[in-house]
């Protein structure tokens, strides 16, 4: 896949007057836009905008997409933006234009560049405006690696009324700013991120105001006409902009909705919703979808299912789990092997192509679970009704056998559609409770179910250890779990293990997964994957500086076995959370795709997402095909339409996760606004070159220690190893360790939290006091979406993870 150049030309905008899409041949004109030497690869709206074509130009145009990249003459590139065919294999020179398109190509390429002009020096991509006014703009089709070097700068001045998250053509200035980083203006706003936003209302001399949450706007916005809601001072509101503010104005917006008085029970939790346009109530003709494929459901084995209701199969979830979306069952083979079934809740019998419920489930695509609640993809009646694995019920299962060796080698796999009936229900502390002591559960539990539990222990255990020997990763990073009252306040936190209860269900589900991604792979049927590329050489360079700056032995860190070595190396010593935390920010994000580029962390080629479909729409797809493959259909399927959705899933993902984050964030800072001065220990997360970044280790809030409060010494950022070092011998900090912090100011209103250093702790100190605290049991965070290598079987419910 080719790259941006060094210079990468944008798109021009073109006047007003939209082309009629019958007046030209969309097919030509497409081909000669995206085959222009300096054409830099967009998304088909944008393509639409810059060619000026109309409502139905513009459908025309997607379909045009699709036909060019089933004859391979284009291609999807990146987060589904239109590439030349030659970005996905050969180079293609310049100004080419495919063989028997020469005439009308050019014709509609004049037709086209008569609504361009300098097209040289613009560029497209997505904004992002600083709190002091500024902006930059990331290139479209840069990839991670390019963004440090390649955002192009843009002053005050030139952002016109630009937001965060907007798509923009910038204009690029001739001169270079500091550190030689491109500069320019912003000419055009192609695409708005949101015209919607949350904030606080206040009155000043007779005018009302909205103080937008968080950064994104330095200034308040007047909004109008706020009798019409009769809104009070102080009260959270959700406001449209009409006109963006710029450094010449204030902007404008009109109030649509109050969400209620500003620290009242619930309204932190609302507008952080609607911050994030998360999913309301259910439409009423998805209820009633959901009803009547409850009303059909009887709890009796049907012709063509597999009757396993007669075998020991058990559930192991969270204590406060309702949504029972997997079991398992496992026997020993006579020739010492293991057949392990793994049972998943069939969504798919319920929630049929194109329905109501489907069309509900795929725009939401996720279940979200927020601190104080869940909003959940599928309504509760099936979530937790007929599609839940309840015990003593016949329920309708996708089931996995798997076939290993006395050694835990995979030898055999098939799938069916099955009925099941859980003979018992567990939580993982039941669970770990009789790892701990069986003989104490002999007397509790039926024969068949106690010897279940000892041999899914054995096979798990075999699993993990054959998964590290083939190169899984495992990073140890701590967790804590906020606690709330029943206002939603915190309260507390506590400590989170990643016990063995859940080990043996991880093991279970990824062993499933990957089963079924075999399976489809075998049929050569494109699905969506759960995709973790390897990380860059870039990143594993600065890795193995960082290592051999603790003096650590690295070697090279390209190879996934010396990565998993440095990782195992430090486990249980001072440099581990340094070392963890550090190869946490080098790997990149897991992501739904149809791309066979295989999951790094789990040093696997063929991997999807099949054991959540009540709380994952991918989950959900990869059992339509499963279904399909049972009943030996081809299934009707459209790579860009799979690209598409596994980008929208992705995206999806991403947004319920940040959610979850700031809404959390928001919940400590008002728990500590009323506590400033108290000192915590806390752990370095984050090393700039204007400050540090640390989490409590007891309380998980996430504050600024900037560099200009460390008065007792002159500090230097050091890039390579993560670290800002003084002058006087000792003196550094550096990511991952532990540190005394006091609370030293609380921005409700921007979302902020600054700490004041206290002191260093000695590593061990600070593990032990950590330890000390309250523990949940629960299995370990993911820090930044989509980068822990286990994220793959997490599934939470009011705060829990599985």
């Amino acid at each position: 896949m080719t790259q941006p150049s060094e210079n990468p030309i944008g798109e021009t905008p073109f006047d007003d007057a939209p082309i009629d899409a019958a007046s030209i041949n969309i097919e030509q004109a497409l081909l000669a836009y995206v085959n222009r030497p300096n054409y830099q690869p967009v998304k088909p709206r944008v393509i639409a905008k810059k060619l000026g074509l109309d409502e139905e130009g513009e459908r025309r145009l997607k379909r045009a997409i699709k036909t060019l990249i089933k004859r391979g003459q284009i291609a999807w590139g990146v987060k589904h933006l239109v590439r030349p065919a030659a970005a996905a294999g050969a180079k293609r020179p310049k100004g080419h234009v495919p063989a028997g398109h020469e005439t009308t190509a050019t014709h509609a390429a004049t037709h086209v560049a008569a609504h361009a002009a300098h097209v040289a020096d613009r560029v497209i991509g997505t904004f992002q405006r600083t709190s002091q006014g500024d902006g930059f703009v990331r290139p479209h089709g840069a990839t991670a690696e390019e963004r440090r070097i390649r955002d192009i700068f843009v002053p005050a001045e030139g952002c016109q009324d630009a937001s965060t998250g907007d798509t923009v053509v910038v204009k690029l200035s001739r001169r270079r700013g500091a550190f030689g980083r491109r500069e320019g203006r912003v000419v055009e706003i192609v695409e708005r991120e949101t015209n919607r936003f949350v904030g606080t209302y206040f009155e000043e001399a007779g005018q009302g105001f909205a103080q937008v949450d968080g950064t994104l706007f330095a200034r308040p916005v007047p909004v109008d006409d706020p009798g019409a809601k009769r809104v009070k001072s102080d009260d959270k509101i959700v406001f449209e902009m009409v006109r963006f503010p710029s450094h010449a104005h204030d902007g404008e917006g009109v109030i649509v909705e109050v969400l209620g008085a500003r620290g009242a029970p619930g309204v932190d939790t609302l507008s952080i919703i609607r911050e994030y346009n998360l999913p309301g109530e259910f439409p009423d003709d998805v209820l009633e979808d959901a009803r009547g494929q409850a009303r059909k459901f009887e709890e009796s084995v049907p012709p063509g299912r597999l009757d396993l209701t007669g075998e020991t199969i058990i559930t192991i979830d969270p204590v406060d789990a309702r949504d029972f979306d997997d079991a398992i069952s496992l026997s020993r083979l006579d020739n010492g092997g293991w057949r392990l079934g793994v049972h998943i809740a069939d969504v798919s019998w319920f929630v049929r192509p194109d329905s109501p419920l489907d069309r509900e489930a795929r725009s939401r695509a996720t279940s979200c679970y927020l601190p104080d609640r869940v909003i959940p993809m599928l309504p509760e009646l099936l979530s937790n009704g007929v599609c839940s694995l309840q015990p003593s019920k016949v329920r309708f299962a996708k089931t996995a056998f798997i076939e290993f060796t006395a050694d835990g080698t995979p030898v055999f796999s098939e799938l069916a559609e099955s009925a099941i009936k859980s003979g018992r229900r567990f939580t993982y502390e039941e669970v770990d409770d009789f790892l701990a002591g069986p003989q104490h559960w002999r007397h509790k539990l039926a024969p068949d179910v106690f010897q279940l539990l000892e041999r899914m222990h054995g096979l798990a255990m075999i699993l993990r250890k054959r998964r590290s020997a083939r190169g899984s990763l495992e990073l140890h990073m701590p967790e804590l779990k906020v606690d709330l009252d029943d206002e939603g306040r915190v309260k507390g936190a506590s400590v989170v293990e990643n016990t063995v209860s859940h080990q043996i269900i991880e093991e279970f589900m990824l062993a499933a997964n990957e089963a079924v991604a075999e399976k489809l792979t075998a049929k050569g049927w494109p699905f969506l994957r759960r995709v973790h590329p390897a990380p860059s050489e870039r990143k594993m360079t600065a890795l193995t500086e960082f290592a051999e700056a603790l003096d650590l032995e690295a070697g090279n860190l390209l190879n996934r076995f010396a990565l998993q070595r440095l990782l195992n190396s430090v486990v249980g010593k001072p440099e581990e959370h340094a070392v963890h935390y550090a190869v946490l920010r080098s790997l990149p994000q897991a992501v739904y795709s149809p791309a066979e580029e295989g999951h790094y962390a789990l040093a696997t080629d063929n991997y999807c997402h099949f054991t959540s479909p009540i709380r994952r729409y991918p989950d959900l797809t990869v059992h339509r095909l499963v279904e399909a493959l049972l009943a030996e259909k081809r299934p009707h399927l459209e790579m860009p339409r799979l690209v598409a959705l596994g980008e929208h899933c992705s995206d999806r993902e991403r947004r319920a996760e940040a959610a979850e984050r700031e809404l959390s964030h928001l919940k400590l800072l008002a728990y500590l606004a009323d506590r400033i001065g108290e000192e915590l220990d806390a752990v370095i997360t984050g090393v700039e070159d204007f400050g540090l970044f640390a989490e409590g280790l007891k309380l998980p809030a996430n504050g600024l220690i900037h560099i200009t409060s460390l008065e007792d010494d002159h500090y230097v950022f050091d890039r390579r190893t993560h670290t800002l070092a003084g002058r006087k011998a000792g003196n550094h900090f550096r990511l991952g360790e532990h540190i005394r912090v006091a609370v030293a100011r609380v921005d409700l209103e921007r979302r902020q939290l600054d700490y004041r250093l206290i002191h260093k702790l000695r590593p061990h100190a600070a593990v032990h006091k950590a330890a000390a605290g309250k523990t949940a049991k629960r299995p370990p965070k993911r820090i930044k979406p989509g980068k822990h290598p286990a994220g793959h079987t997490r599934r939470r419910q009011r705060g829990r993870r599985k």
